[in-house]
């Protein structure tokens, strides 16, 4: 069921996911992962996704379901080396890989939302991240032309939402998950609290409701840490 923007079915929300979706995904190794909407969309199936994300997860969470149940066909990002089954399927050709530059993944993620549909940059001029894209001099300087991206759909993670589906995002937390919240034709957020209209500070909402179409409660998260490091002692 859904009163406005907010929704109370993880399963309802993603089920106009269609095969072959773009799907733009907030979160930077497993902080601020919108861990429902992925595990929803693992359980309905949805397949030959193309996900751009700065990493994928590892193998038993955040978008490395994903890829274990073979929904993903292609990766955008800018790191990936957390997971082995991503390291078989792309060495066996299952996955087709695009990696970018995590600055420019950054910025090609805003200049999607903001309607800008391509920029110049000096990151990658030189390497194979340059290979077949337009280049051009300004002020003796070479750069390369840059896509922006949208997203067919965005899934993004926030602390708190108001029922217009403005967010705010928790320290760490908040890294890529406004630039995807901007640039998903439909962006779904899912948060760990829900307020009433007037409740939030403006000055601390970092995604604006305009661009969050749909707005989930979740809860008991599992706020894992890929690697901990502790001092000896």
């Amino acid at each position: 069921m859904k009163k406005g923007k907010v929704m109370n079915s993880f399963t309802e929300a993603v089920q106009d996911i269609q095969d072959g979706a773009t799907l733009i995904v907030g979160g930077f190794g497993l902080s601020g992962i919108p861990e429902k909407l992925i595990h929803a969309l693992k359980e309905q199936g949805t397949k030959d996704l193309t996900v751009v994300s700065n990493n994928c997860g590892v193998d038993d969470w955040g978008l490395g379901l994903l890829l274990a149940n073979n929904q993903i066909k292609k990766m955008v990002s800018s790191y990936v080396g957390e997971n082995k089954i991503f390291e078989q399927q792309f060495l066996s050709g299952e996955l087709e890989v695009e990696l970018v530059p995590q600055g420019t993944l950054a910025e090609r993620i805003r200049a999607g939302g903001a309607g800008i549909p391509g920029f110049y940059t000096a990151t990658g001029v030189g390497t194979p991240i340059a290979e077949g894209k337009e280049h051009k001099e300004f002020n003796g300087k070479t750069y390369i032309l840059e896509e922006g991206i949208v997203g067919d759909f965005a899934f993004v993670k926030a602390w708190k939402a108001d029922k217009l589906g403005n967010l705010i995002y928790r320290k760490t937390a908040r890294n890529f998950n406004p630039l995807a919240a901007m640039s998903g034709k439909i962006t779904i957020a899912e948060v760990e609290e829900i307020v009433e209209v007037g409740e939030l500070n403006p000055d601390e909402i970092h995604t604006p409701g305009i661009y969050v179409q749909r707005v989930l409660l979740g809860s008991n998260y599992n706020k894992r840490i890929e690697r901990r490091t502790v001092r000896a002692l």
